[in-house]
């Protein structure tokens, strides 16, 4: 018997600072909630606006595998390994920490806000060299399927991520019916709802709805409108 928990989006932590208007779904910062310290090993995920010309300035981070999605806009990002970088609209960005680094992220735009989300996940290995990757990943490969941007998998199509932990996103037609197979017994699945209502083993999910499911081998996901999905597969411990 599958076991589930739902985090519906108006239930979510949320922290306005002007500048950033931020929607946790797990505990983070001033956002504390004992019931919320994560799903397996995803610790956070944060659903990010920053108003134009602002960011994060720089800050360290170590032993976290953490993934930046672009929902809108344009982030710019700089870190401690020498990467200086933009990440917009289809593309995928993997930091891993390990050992330490720092990091700034920035709205590139000064017009235009930039909506993102910010994941992060425990790492397998500890203290590995930080290393950075990002990828521009095509939308049509994710038309009505699910498209796989994060795996374990080297020299993959994806982006490597030191965990045995899966990302996928979908842009789905109303009417979509897929299984969703899991890549490791034992894993379980946080599924993150973009836009859009989904019906997802059963539970109707509407849009910025999570729900994470565990003990499970298949699920089965149906799109009740268009919507687009991030489903976010990790151990449980």
């Amino acid at each position: 018997m599958s076991m589930k928990i739902i985090h519906k989006a108006e239930t979510r932590g949320h922290a306005n600072h002007g500048w950033l208007d931020s929607h946790h779904t797990f505990s983070f910062a001033s956002y504390y909630n004992p019931e919320r310290m994560g799903f397996g090993l995803l610790r956070v995920l944060n659903d990010d606006i920053v108003a134009p010309g602002m960011g994060f300035g720089a800050h360290p981070h170590d032993n976290m595998e953490i993934v930046s999605i672009p929902l809108s806009g344009e982030l710019a990002h700089q870190d401690s390994t020498g990467n200086k970088k933009v990440i917009q609209t289809n593309d995928v960005q993997i930091m891993s920490a390990g050992s330490g680094l720092t990091h700034s992220e920035f709205n590139n735009s000064k017009t235009d806000q930039v909506n993102f989300l910010q994941i992060w996940v425990f790492p397998k290995e500890q203290n590995i060299k930080p290393r950075y990757e990002q990828k521009t990943f095509n939308p049509a490969d994710r038309q009505n399927k699910l498209q796989t941007v994060v795996s374990p998998e080297q020299g993959a199509e994806s982006i490597w991520i030191n965990q045995d932990a899966w990302f996928t996103l979908g842009s789905l037609k109303t009417g979509f019916t897929e299984d969703y197979k899991l890549h490791k017994s034992g894993n379980g699945v946080y599924a993150f709802v973009l836009e859009g209502d989904l019906e997802i083993d059963g539970e109707k999910l509407n849009k910025r709805d999570g729900m994470g499911i565990s003990d499970f081998e298949t699920i089965t996901i149906k799109a009740t409108s268009d919507a687009e999905l991030l489903l976010m597969e990790v151990p449980m411990n």
